[in-house]
């Protein structure tokens, strides 16, 4: 009994293995098809996995924003600068000495960054980071004060005066000619401009780090605090 090839259509007797006109094969093997159908459903509905364009959702796993110890800086500029406002203006109204007032400017603006941006992750080195910041905005601010403070109040004499004062009662400390030249010439308009210069550096220097180190302190503690 012939039967036509599957590829070019020709008859082909039974039993040949392979097509006389195309030379196709012609032995075919037969699945079961009951089996093919279920097997097919159980890979699709145990094995393959579906896949999906959303991220899964993990419990228990806090997203990257509230552990983020990363500083928004512009809104904390706006912190380092409204602290170091106010521990300036209190310092220039006498009601604090400059040490504790840029100590305080570190406490206060690490906690009003902490409150403007609840998702920071505060630590020492992020809250150290503020202060030192902090520390410069109160030593600019502080000088913008003190030299309007000045030009208002006529005090340069008094401030030159004391300055003066101040080389002399070291003078006198020691009596070796060298020293007593060196403080001479520090009494010289250079010297005196001079002077100014090396205490503007050294209260910049101060300010950063009593900044930094008030930062540090209030940072630790509210990671600490805020810790499960």
């Amino acid at each position: 009994m012939d039967h036509p090839c599957y590829k070019c259509g020709h008859s082909v007797e039974d039993g040949k293995p392979f097509c006389s006109q195309c030379g196709a094969p012609q032995i075919r093997v037969l699945l079961p098809e009951a089996a093919v159908p279920a097997a097919t459903g159980s890979v699709l509905s145990n094995d393959l996995p579906i896949f999906s364009s959303d991220a899964p959702a993990i419990p228990g796993v806090l997203s990257a924003s509230a552990l983020s110890t990363g500083i928004d800086w512009p809104t904390a500029l706006r912190s380092c600068a409204v602290a170091a406002l106010i521990a300036a203006l209190v310092m220039t109204l006498g009601l604090m000495v400059p040490l504790l007032a840029v100590l305080g400017a570190g406490f206060l603006a690490v906690n009003l960054y902490h409150r403007r941006n609840a998702a920071w992750g505060v630590n020492a080195r992020s809250g150290a980071q503020l202060g030192a910041v902090c520390g410069v905005l109160f030593f600019g601010i502080a000088a913008v004060f003190e030299t309007v403070a000045v030009a208002l109040f006529h005090t340069g004499g008094q401030i030159r005066q004391k300055m003066l004062d101040a080389l002399q009662q070291a003078a006198s400390r020691s009596s070796d000619p060298q020293v007593q030249a060196a403080f001479e010439t520090l009494k010289t308009p250079h010297g005196i401009a001079l002077v100014l210069v090396f205490g503007m550096v050294f209260l910049l220097l101060v300010s950063i780090a009593a900044g930094s180190l008030a930062g540090a302190l209030t940072g630790s503690f509210l990671g600490r605090r805020n810790r499960p």
